[in-house]
């Protein structure tokens, strides 16, 4: 057995694991038959493309995590310190989506000079060039020749169409407005010991420039704001592949499927489309209900055509869902809440709920950077050693949605533990987690129950 109290061996011992998780990826890829992406593409590799890429996010986590936790050993610690917060690839990235210059480089396959795409986007061409050249560092667009610069496989995702670039504009627009009072709101007597939705850095952040806080409001009254929000929560969906619970879940062993607080039907669609054989209710609030059909409508209009598929408004709050359903999903909707309303929602579908139901919260999970002796994991992974057993940096999506739940609406991601603690306050009992990477689905059943 490795002795990793001795600091050259678990170098040598992180090595090894990015070694072998890289090749990993690299078998992932070619398991395709179009081999491994390279970084100056001008397309997408099929692998971005797919819904399941589980074993591929798995390799990743090991590789991110081990090289991060290598780095931060052998740099000097003002080096890595420095590059926590020197760091303003958002900022850039930005500015890149709004000013949609991958659009303009899409119509310019060989590349465009610096001049001539400031010129298409109306911004000045020094600028421009040096918010390129700082994200051409990280491999996002490619210099073709000196200042003439072309798109390539990552500035792809900051066209305008694309869900993950709608979802980076809303982090890199609001989300250091938000970050920039988080101390503040920790140290305010109004904000620092509330966990409510109205006491949010948010808030706080809108009321230091004078505004009432405009989110729902700006959402509720322009049609494009909310196009570009349910993009965004599509984008969310692809950056943590949660697309991958359509594949690692029993779905043909069951009937029904409750999609509680169901939104518009990110989740329920494509459910819907892969398994014809399920009968699938979605409920959430009358607005939303008459949003999802229209959706529906347009994207799905097949499924709906044998009436398998029902729109039912609910306040999941105050109301039970429909009775007797095998499946109640709730993908991203237990992190919007305090404890307090999360048992609630969840004693509302324990009414519900017949004896051979289940409960699937599909959210992101947290998990400390020391394993408590006895806790067992109930099929979620540890990190091999000598990593972090969390993955470390491996789960930064994670960490870092939970971070976002925090300063835009004052709610959080939970530990496992804390979920098996509200499911029991509902009367409900953890039986199973399945490891999505940056997501986890956890099945309850009610208690006392097999």
């Amino acid at each position: 057995m490795t002795d990793f109290n001795e600091p050259e061996a678990k170098l040598e011992a992180l090595l090894d694991i990015i070694n072998s998780s890289a090749h990993q990826a690299i078998a992932e890829y070619k398991k395709t038959g179009h081999g491994v992406p390279s970084a100056d593409a001008t397309t997408f590799h099929s692998l971005d493309l797919t819904t399941d890429t589980l074993a591929l996010k798995k390799a990743i986590r090991l590789l991110e995590g081990a090289y991060h936790q290598l780095s931060s050993i052998l740099a000097p610690p003002q080096h890595t310190v420095m590059n926590l917060v020197f760091n303003y690839n958002w900022a850039c990235t930005g500015v890149a989506f709004r000013a949609r210059l991958a659009d303009v480089l899409h119509q310019h396959p060989e590349g465009l000079s610096v001049d001539k795409l400031a010129e298409a986007v109306n911004l000045d061409k020094v600028k421009t060039a040096r918010v390129l050249r700082a994200l051409t560092l990280m491999g996002c667009f490619k210099e073709v020749e000196r200042d003439i610069f072309a798109n390539n496989r990552l500035s792809l995702i900051l066209k305008s169409a694309n869900n993950v670039g709608c979802y980076t504009k809303l982090h890199s627009q609001d989300g250091p407005k938000f970050a920039e009072v988080v101390y503040e709101t920790m140290i305010d007597e109004e904000f620092s010991r509330s966990h409510e939705l109205d006491k949010a850095p948010r808030v706080c952040a809108f009321r230091k420039e004078g505004m009432k806080d405009p989110y729902y409001e700006a959402m509720e009254n322009n049609q494009e704001k909310r196009d570009v929000f349910h993009k965004a929560m599509l984008g969310q969906s692809e950056v943590l592949g949660a697309s991958a619970v359509l594949h690692h879940y029993p779905w043909n062993d069951i009937s029904s499927v409750m999609d509680v607080g169901s939104g518009i039907g990110t989740f329920s669609t494509p459910l819907a489309k892969m398994f014809p054989h399920l009968r699938i209710i979605n409920q959430d609030l009358p607005k939303v209900m008459a949003q999802a059909q229209n959706a529906w409508e347009k994207n799905a209009p097949e499924t709906l055509l044998d009436g398998r598929v029902e729109f039912i408004p609910i306040n999941f709050l105050e109301d039970a869902p429909v009775v007797g359903k095998d499946v109640y999903y709730l993908r991203h909707i237990l992190h919007n809440w305090p404890d307090a309303e999360a048992t609630t929602i969840l004693r509302n579908i324990r009414k519900a709920m017949g004896p051979n139901s289940r409960v699937l919260i599909h959210d992101c999970v947290m998990f400390h950077t020391l394993q408590r002796p006895g806790v067992g994991t109930k099929g979620s992974s540890v990190a091999p050693e000598p990593m972090l057993p969390n993955f470390g940096a491996g789960s930064h999506n994670t960490y870092q949605t939970d971070l976002t739940m925090w300063f835009a609406f004052n709610s959080k991601e939970r530990t496992l533990e804390e979920l098996e603690i509200i499911g029991a306050a509902a009367g409900l009992a953890l039986t199973q987690v399945y490891d999505l990477v940056d997501t986890m689905l956890i099945e309850f059943r009610i208690a006392g129950q097999s």
